[in-house]
């Protein structure tokens, strides 16, 4: 992934200690002290969010110019974990565990169904079918791409975590994510050939730049429940809620290009949803998410806590994009135009 440009002073900090050797980095942590105490919403701070993408990163596919072996340096690590902290921490302060009496895997399953059907956030789907221009489709194109072109990635850090029924749950589901094995069908490629078929830059965090911290809040909380152990019951509560709110959307994303006049070049990724996530939301609700409450009760409250955070940060973000549409105004970060103009 090339440098992004930072957006504050935690994010200078970090890129200019990033361009070195592996050392101790007192500037970064000053920042980051700095940052916390002065930020109102940790969710929404485009310093610290950026920062985190970037920290992040150095466990996925690394940072170009970045020396590899700042990944486990243990200062950056401690930096990373204070952030973490305030990151975790704002999102139990506006998520709470829902309330529930489940405790089997088909009442779990049941809860999971019930919380993801009574979900009320803004319908993003429903406004790119019906209303979303020509402009605004590509711009949400964008905004999913910090996901999507590591769709999966983040999923599949639970899976020495987990045993069992669960364990092979999730093999069942990422081995579909990833395409059967077959080269050209990972479904992080399949976005990427539909962002090639729009005009826009397949490459890997490309658009890093552009989108605002709520869309990296909503990554970032995916590999803070994956990369700790002690959160693999959100994780899994995390995907299953996602799958669960996947298949209709997609058809709705799919109906909204074809609308503006695109084919299955476009398309294809979103089809290719429709039937997969129908099938996938059975699995991680009561194979995945139900059976691992059931065998790990401990992490049950995890595990309806991650899909009722999926639910409402992915919510607040959607609900940031259409107020922008709506208002006029671009849902991106600068005024760099995407859309008709670069197809």
């Amino acid at each position: 992934m090339r440098p992004p440009a930072p957006r504050g002073p935690v994010s200078v900090a970090l890129l200019e200690a990033l361009q070195g050797a592996p050392a101790p980095v007192p500037g970064v942590q000053a920042a980051v002290d700095g940052a916390l105490a002065a930020t109102t919403d940790v969710l929404a701070d485009e310093d610290l969010q950026l920062s985190l993408s970037v920290l992040y990163e150095l466990h996925y596919r690394g940072v170009d110019g970045v020396d590899e072996s700042w990944e486990w340096q243990p200062d950056l690590l401690r930096v990373r974990g204070d952030v973490e902290r305030a990151f975790e921490a704002a999102l139990r302060d506006v998520v709470p565990v829902p309330a529930s009496q489940a405790r089997t895997a088909a009442e779990v399953a049941q809860a999971l169904f019930d919380l993801t059907a009574a979900d009320t956030g803004p319908s993003v789907s429903t406004y790119l079918a019906k209303h979303a221009t020509d402009e605004q489709a590509h711009e949400f194109v964008v905004q999913r791409s910090i996901y999507h072109l590591k769709e999966s990635d983040p999923h599949s850090w639970a899976l020495p975590r987990l045993s069992g029924r669960p364990k092979s749950a999730l093999i069942e589901i990422q081995a579909d994510e990833y395409g059967g094995g077959r080269p050209g069908h990972i479904h992080s490629e399949l976005f990427a050939g539909t962002m090639r078929a729009l005009g826009l830059d397949d490459a890997y965090g490309a658009y890093l730049d552009r989108v605002p911290a709520l869309t990296l809040a909503s990554a970032n909380v995916l590999s803070l429940f994956g990369l700790h152990r002690r959160l693999r019951g959100a994780i899994v509560g995390h995907l299953a809620a996602f799958e669960m709110t996947s298949s209709l959307p997609c058809r709705r994303y799919a109906n909204g290009f074809r609308r503006l006049g695109y084919g299955t070049d476009v398309t294809f990724y979103y089809d290719e949803h429709v039937e997969a996530d129908a099938v996938h939301e059975q699995i991680a609700g009561r194979d995945l998410a139900g059976a691992l409450a059931e065998l790990e009760p401990a992490v049950r409250d995890d595990v309806l806590w991650g899909a009722a955070i999926y639910l409402a940060v992915d919510g607040r973000a959607g609900a940031e994009m259409l107020a922008a549409w709506q208002d006029g105004r671009t849902s991106l970060r600068s005024p760099d135009p995407v859309g008709a103009a670069g197809r």
